[in-house]
């Protein structure tokens, strides 16, 4: 964050810095650092947090490396509820975001709906494995037809502000949608912490931790959704952030040598979305929407990460 709004094609000493968050006006400075620089630093972490922390729910829930909520449609349902508030609601701003977060939510509930097995199925295995999967990418398939469809109806202006929000764009920066994302984490991430930690007998299999009192559905299912809720507040905010919540768990598993750890994930999610906003603002010839990179870096890791389990025997 430091490098974000310190460093760039406009460089800000530390003195002025803190001179201008102290109330000094600094012509042109600190316009660039108030309303542009800091405001994108600080909803790029706070985005990447939530992005990141869903991630690790989903893969340690699912227990596969590929189940991110951005391949299993939460993300692009709020995608397709944004653009068509846009295109048949005109619905902007602060509207906007709040139809993301329903669309997120509303594609994690068709999810859960449709992957549903029988009770006993439910309480012997708990929520999600394949069925979960394979629905999640009918739901992020129909979703993307929709966004697509919705957006030949908008109006060149108002296509082009589609466009750039589902690229994922941190250009819509304002405090008051960092503060409705702020607030968010400050409920999801400690409910998100709680269930991650509840959740150590489930990683010793089914049979094991009802034997040692846990009930493996209820607590895979509040991971499920309190993932998909840390997805669906960040996506509102910024839009949908190609593949970070995917990138950020075996990164983190690799930093902690392959336990699971829920902080480590979400700020290897925040570094990934400041990283790419700082290079795809300030270091390239053109500028580029923060999703368009971080998608450009998960394409690969997701092919690698299907390649090494297929390897394994896992899919």
């Amino acid at each position: 964050m430091a490098v974000r709004i310190l460093l760039g094609r406009y460089t800000v000493t530390v003195g002025d810095f803190v001179a201008i968050l102290g109330g000094t006006q600094i012509p042109g400075a600190s316009f660039i650092v108030l309303e542009e620089k800091l405001p994108r630093a600080v909803i790029g972490a706070l985005a990447g947090l939530g992005l990141g922390a869903a991630g690790g729910m989903f893969r340690r829930s699912l227990r596969n490396p590929l189940a991110s909520p951005d391949v299993l449609g939460m993300t692009h349902g709020a995608a397709a509820f944004a653009v068509g508030a846009l295109a048949f609601g005109q619905l902007r701003g602060i509207q906007m975001a709040a139809a993301a977060l329903l669309g997120g939510l509303a594609a994690t509930a068709v999810v859960l709906w449709f992957s549903a097995g029988t009770r006993r199925d439910t309480r012997a295995r708990g929520i999600g494995g394949d069925r979960f999967i394979v629905a999640g990418i009918a739901v992020a398939a129909l979703a993307q037809a929709v966004v697509a469809g919705a957006m030949l109806s908008l109006s060149l202006h108002d296509l082009q502000t589609a466009a750039i929000w589902t690229a994922g764009s941190l250009n819509a920066a304002s405090w008051e949608r960092i503060t409705m994302l702020g607030v968010a984490l400050l409920v999801l991430l400690p409910v998100a912490g709680w269930i991650h930690w509840a959740m150590a007998p489930v990683d010793l299999g089914a049979d094991l931790a009802h034997g040692l009192g846990t009930r493996p559905a209820p607590l895979v299912l509040g991971a499920l959704v309190t993932g998909a809720a840390l997805a669906a507040v960040a996506t509102a905010a910024t839009g949908p952030l190609a593949f970070v919540a995917l990138m950020s768990s075996p990164i983190a598993l690799g930093l902690t040598r392959g336990r699971f750890s829920l902080p480590t994930t979400a700020l290897c999610g925040a570094c990934l979305v400041v990283l790419a906003d700082f290079v795809g603002a300030e270091l390239l010839g053109v500028t580029l929407p923060t999703g368009v990179l971080t998608g450009a870096a998960g394409a690969p890791l997701m092919l690698w990460l299907l390649l090494t389990n297929s390897r394994r025997g896992n899919t």
